[in-house]
């Protein structure tokens, strides 16, 4: 533990969750037989997260890091959960547990602000970035989570390190966004199920109406003063949508992809379908930087993309390094028996090329 408090100063030194650098973006789709799917980006452009995926057996003990040592809350996994963490195993940014509630954290740099640390209450103080761990091993629904935020105080570990807020999901198809403000936990019902980053999410709901007058298809042609007008091309119905990578603008952008998608008839293809919307989120490194200033060399600012089958309790990813979609069912894990995991996101840090050989 004495290491993830070096390694969580050393990201708050460089500014990790800062907006230039950090983006991250949520979408839910639901398929025709009813089951219910959440995707999300991760992105980090100042270096490799080293990400890594985490099975939690139940019964698996953590304790959470507090301000100038490691002995905050400690808590135990009653549910078995499959995790993908950043930097380290306790850090997990998106998950899935046994009992089909879904939990991840988004970036939120420059709003919100968790409670004041108090040593005297370290004892239910929680790291907002092991929060996620907290929430899967713990609770099987959202109405659970929002009893457990009433009995935890989230600090924050570092002043100069970015807040967050999370999105919790269940198999009722509820789903929540989660947000300290002023200290205090406010819960937003996520009915339209996308989430970014800064502002916060009612500002971001409220900021579509600028776009009302988008809409899917093409305009339709028309006379302007006897000059004909027609659209170079299919989709002119979404001229004007906002094609920067800013958090409001990628609101915008995955609210109107993710409502005119067509549903598709199970859940397979409904993840399917999440990735493919989803790859027009990811950022290349280099437009988060001035020319010349990218401070990594890595494939992509988009470092990993999942999507979590919540009915069916199966969690995909795939990475910068191999876009080759993998998934972990989670009810085919014995989390009675099953040992705690911590492996690497990719075995080899490479996307295979298959060559087709022409005779």
């Amino acid at each position: 533990m004495k290491k993830s408090l070096i390694l969580l100063t050393a990201l708050s030194a460089v500014g990790f969750g800062a907006e230039s650098v950090t983006a991250c973006t949520g979408i839910t789709l639901t398929s025709g037989d009813g089951a219910c799917v959440v995707a999300r980006t991760i992105e980090w452009g100042g270096s490799d997260l080293r990400s890594q995926y985490v099975v939690v057996p139940r019964g698996y003990r953590q304790q959470s890091l507090v301000p100038g040592g490691t002995d905050g809350m400690v808590f135990t996994a009653q549910y078995g959960y499959v995790g993908l963490a950043v930097e380290q195993q306790e850090f997990v940014a998106e998950g899935l547990n046994e009992a089909g509630l879904s939990a991840g954290l988004f970036y939120f740099p420059n709003y919100g602000r968790y409670e004041d640390y108090d040593p005297a209450l370290k004892g239910s103080s929680v790291a907002d970035l092991q929060l996620v761990p907290l929430v899967l091993g713990t609770c099987r629904d959202v109405g659970e989570v929002e009893e457990l935020i009433g009995r935890i105080r989230v600090i924050n570990i570092d002043p100069r390190a970015s807040t967050v807020h999370w999105r919790f999901a269940d198999r009722s198809g509820r789903q929540v966004v989660l947000e300290f403000i002023g200290g205090k936990p406010v819960f937003y019902e996520n009915k339209l199920g996308v989430l970014t980053n800064s502002p916060g999410f009612d500002w971001q709901l409220t900021n579509l109406n600028n776009y009302v007058n988008l809409y899917a298809g093409s305009a339709p042609d028309h006379d302007m003063g006897g000059v004909g007008l027609a659209a170079f091309g299919a989709g002119s119905g979404m001229l004007g949508i906002p094609g920067d990578v800013t958090p409001p603008s990628r609101f915008v952008r995955a609210a109107f992809y993710q409502t005119t998608a067509p549903q598709q008839a199970e859940a397979e293809a409904t993840v399917l379908q999440s990735f493919q919307i989803l790859n027009n989120f990811d950022i290349p490194v280099g437009v988060e930087f001035a020319a010349g200033k990218v401070p990594a060399d890595i494939p992509s600012a988009t470092q990993w993309t999942s999507a979590t089958d919540i009915t069916n309790r199966r969690i995909y990813y795939r990475t910068m390094h191999d876009s080759a979609i993998r998934c972990f069912d989670l009810q085919s894990i014995d989390f009675a028996k099953v040992k705690y995991r911590a492996l690497p996101l990719d075995e080899v840090r490479q996307q295979p090329i298959v060559r087709i050989k022409v005779r």
